[in-house]
């Protein structure tokens, strides 16, 4: 459970309030009595909070990254160069300076200013392929082949962060979570950036005729609803005291298939003409992440079930989007 004082009247950046873990973030910080300053470059925030802080900051800008963290006493990192399985498979350099560059100048300018404490929230692309739940030291430095050039980003930022806390005189407090994969409102929907649950959930409230899928459906991920993952993340905040990493997820797998079809079936389009194209870009064939360091920090465990997230996410996209293309809404990106 998050303390009720923990965050309270704190000074927290979260870097990236205008992506999908940032704005939820921003929410419940706020809702904990934190004064909280989001910042975000090209997209502005989806929902502005009056008692929020908003700025524009560059963080490929030491300057602009000296700025944010003036006066903060937590950070969490949550600003990223992210893309869906496109992208990731045809340029995935497009991942790697502009990401280094931000992670390496917003750790020094938070130590330069004195931050308490800085979460960096990673990724599971730092795991081997394995056949079996991956825990928090089975890293390897051996990566799924389309993952090399990502898997590596968010490892050396992971070091990064581990050498603040570890290997200086002075240290700063640290700590690493890597997530699984994270679904639900305000996720990304457009088709250049949608990953598999955003594509799918859009596809069919647009009632795509025939319905693509990339790939066979048969790959087996581990989904997260973002509200679980927020209060994963303040728990393992507020709790884990020395540098660790700790994987936050549900630790319930699941094939795309029967994500498509729970999907399909809170949509009403159950009769949808399915066509899976094995050609078209796709990632890690199977990802199980192991949760039990993270459930035994504290006694959180997802609330948000698979069906129910499912369908909180498709309620939200036919609210908010009733109107326009998540292309409209931010910009044509």
């Amino acid at each position: 459970m998050i303390s009720s004082n923990y965050f309270k009247d704190k000074n927290i950046l979260v870097a990236g309030a205008s992506g999908f873990v940032g704005t939820h973030l921003v929410k419940r910080l706020s809702d904990l009595g934190a004064n909280v300053r989001g910042s975000y470059l090209n997209r502005r925030p989806s929902e502005y909070l009056v008692n929020v802080s908003y700025i524009k900051s560059d963080f490929t800008n030491y300057d602009d990254c000296v700025e944010a963290t003036k006066g903060i006493d937590y950070v969490f990192m949550a600003a990223a160069n992210t893309s869906g399985a496109a992208v990731m498979e045809k340029t995935p350099l497009a991942h790697l300076t502009p990401n280094v560059v931000m992670n390496s100048q917003i750790l020094a300018a938070c130590y330069e200013n004195g931050v308490s404490k800085f979460c960096f929230i990673s990724s599971n692309t730092v795991y081997p392929v394995t056949d079996f739940a991956v825990k928090e030291d089975d890293v390897n430095y051996e990566f799924f082949h389309k993952y090399f050039v990502v898997g590596w980003m968010k490892l050396f930022s992971e070091k990064m962060t581990e050498m603040y806390a570890n290997h200086i005189k002075e240290p700063m407090s640290t700590l690493v979570v890597r997530p699984g994969n994270l679904y639900g409102p305000h996720d990304k929907f457009t088709w250049k950036e949608s990953k598999v649950i955003a594509a799918l959930i859009r596809k069919a409230i647009e009632r795509h005729d025939p319905f693509p899928v990339w790939g066979d459906g048969e790959d087996l991920k581990d989904f997260l609803y973002i509200d679980d993952f927020v209060s994963g993340l303040l728990i393992a905040f507020e709790t884990i005291k020395d540098f660790q990493s700790v994987n936050i997820a549900s630790s319930a797998p699941v094939t795309i298939k029967d994500v498509l079809s729970k999907i399909l079936k809170a949509s009403n389009y159950e009769n949808a003409q399915i066509e899976f194209d094995a050609s078209m870009p796709t990632m890690l064939p199977k990802r199980l992440i192991n949760n039990d360091k993270m459930r035994s920090l504290s006694n959180w465990s997802p609330k948000v079930s698979l069906d129910e997230g499912l369908q909180k996410t498709i309620d939200w996209y036919k609210e908010y989007y009733r109107n326009i293309t998540p292309e409209d809404a931010h910009g044509n990106q």
